[in-house]
């Protein structure tokens, strides 16, 4: 007879605590205890502030409008990661957020092939979103219609709060978000606590383990004995669960990517002047590389490097040159990354989720990803007492394959750069591990642009146009166009090059910019404030 899991306890706060308390509340509810145990003397790393376009899937199942969540977390659009000095040429190009258009059975990046040298580059003249990055133009009309027609219906509340699922998402939204995480734990408290989750805010200071091996309890300092059948480690890169006390074996991928220290900053911004850019930007440096993520009041920015070509003082010092006066009273967090994942995600009755389970540096803001899919694999396997084994492989195996996924997708990012002027990037070609099944894809793409055939086949967020995008900014070009396209008549595929410009001109012309329309529901958003305390 099944046994059903009354009790989960959830060992870490920050945005990966938060994220699994409230998401399963809302699918759980009143049937299973929650208890969040956070440490309030431990800080979150909350370099995290840029994510994928699919977390407007975990909002909407929260039924949160981003009206609603975005004004308190000093949340901004990201269109596109816009990445600076990647390759030889020091030309930048964007990865949007937007799929490849298909002319006569063929997407239109091998079209631009056939037709390079009489078109601008290939992020430019395959997509609409650089212009409305380089304009600085929001997604969204200042009466909340999105962009994209092709994806409107799917923006609606009685269509975008229904249950959808990353692995069946069959549309791509045309944007994602930066916030604060800080502020976005904080959000997801108040709104975990409200639906009934037990918050205790106390050090974890012993870990009790049943005859079996599971974990039985943990003590707190204060407040004693925490009982629970399901636990949950959100601990960070301490793994205090998953690792410390089950043992269980950490997977570096540090042969494969170098970057393995952050040094991050908050730097002030007039963006009311200056304006907001929708896209985070990525800009390469001697040892790495910055990220720079524009929030409402403040850019987050960081270095990320390999501690084996700079000292953390060279970085920083490396790091303010590259930031100007802007950083000059700011102060830079240096942050020790543990690159890889766990051998095995969910561990007797135990599951890692966050940094806690895996993390394969900033690079494509992927650390918010894997807490969504390690919190939406947990519902679909959720297991009852007896934890089956058949459950847990399964969770095992589908983490896994998307984070080896990932790994080789952020691989592709340093090996295929055409950059060869600093050791770092030297080591970046000739250094890295590479697994043998990207070594053949990528002879595969000096013939032909990837397509969803011949990249990583199991699910792992990215899709075909991106790393087609990326090989072509990168500098890694397959040596012709298609054969077959030299027969084909290319009257359709250049009027379709044509509509991407005028749509992309129209665009620039009639969405307001990113600041504007924050500003706007910021607005909004102090009405009703001020409204609910004058009530």
């Amino acid at each position: 007879m099944r046994t059903n899991i009354k009790d989960i306890v959830i060992v870490g706060g920050g945005t990966a605590g938060w994220m699994t308390a409230t998401y399963l509340k809302k699918v759980l509810g009143e049937s299973v205890k929650i208890s969040l145990i956070e440490s309030p003397t431990i800080h979150t790393v909350g370099v995290g502030e840029a994510t994928f376009s699919t977390i407007k899937l975990f909002f909407d199942f929260l039924e949160l409008d981003e009206k609603d969540w975005m004004p308190e977390c000093s949340g901004s659009y990201k269109l596109a990661i816009k990445y600076v000095d990647w390759n030889e040429e020091r030309r930048h190009f964007y990865h949007p957020f937007q799929r490849h258009d298909i002319v006569r059975g063929f997407h239109i990046g091998e079209w631009w092939m056939k037709h390079k040298e009489e078109l601008p580059a290939y992020d430019y003249s395959c997509f609409t979103v650089p212009a409305l990055c380089d304009n600085k133009r929001s997604p969204r009309y200042l009466d909340g219609r999105v962009y994209d027609s092709k994806v409107a219906e799917h923006f609606k509340p009685e269509m975008a709060f229904k249950k959808n699922m990353l692995f069946d998402l069959k549309i791509q939204y045309p944007y994602a978000y930066h916030f604060n995480a800080g502020q976005l734990a904080k959000f997801l408290r108040r709104l975990a606590i409200a639906n009934g989750v037990v918050h205790i805010a106390d050090d974890v200071v012993d870990v009790t383990q049943d005859e079996k091996g599971s974990i039985a309890s943990v003590t707190t300092k204060e407040q004693g004995v925490v009982s629970g059948d399901l636990f949950i480690d959100c601990t960070g890169f301490k793994g205090l669960l998953i690792n410390k006390v089950l043992k269980e074996p950490f997977v570096s991928f540090s042969e494969s990517l170098l970057c393995d220290t952050a040094l991050a900053m908050q730097v002030p911004k007039d963006i009311e002047r200056e304006g907001m850019n929708p896209y985070t930007t990525a800009t390469a440096l001697q040892s790495g590389w910055v990220w720079n993520i524009p929030l409402f009041g403040r850019d987050g920015t960081g270095y990320v490097f390999s501690s084996a070509f700079a000292t953390p003082d060279e970085a920083e010092k490396e790091f303010r040159r590259h930031l100007g006066s802007a950083a000059d009273n700011c102060n830079a967090s240096l942050i020790k990354m543990r690159i890889g994942r766990n051998r095995n995600a969910w561990v007797k009755n135990c599951v890692a989720i966050g940094l806690a389970n895996a993390f394969v540096e900033p690079l494509e803001s992927t650390g918010i990803f894997f807490i969504q899919q390690g919190i939406e694999e947990l519902v679909a396997t959720f297991p009852d007492k007896d934890f089956d084994p058949g459950l847990v492989k399964r969770y095992n195996e589908t983490i896994a394959d998307s984070i080896d996924g990932i790994k080789d997708f952020l691989i592709l990012h340093y090996y295929a750069s055409s950059r060869r002027d600093t050791p770092f990037w030297k080591a970046s070609k000739h250094d890295l591990k590479i697994p043998e099944e990207l070594l053949e894809r990528l002879r595969e793409w000096r013939t032909h642009l990837p397509n969803p055939r011949n990249i990583y086949q199991k699910y792992h967020g990215f899709e075909s146009y991106s790393y087609a995008v990326m090989l072509q900014g990168l500098g890694y070009l397959p040596n012709g166009s298609l054969p077959v396209l030299s027969h084909m008549d290319s009257s359709d595929a250049l009027t379709a090059f044509r509509e991407i410009r005028e749509r992309a001109n129209h665009l620039c012309q009639t969405l307001p910019s990113q600041y504007e329309y924050l500003h706007s529901i910021h607005r909004a958003s102090e009405q009703v404030a001020a409204g609910e305390m004058a009530g």
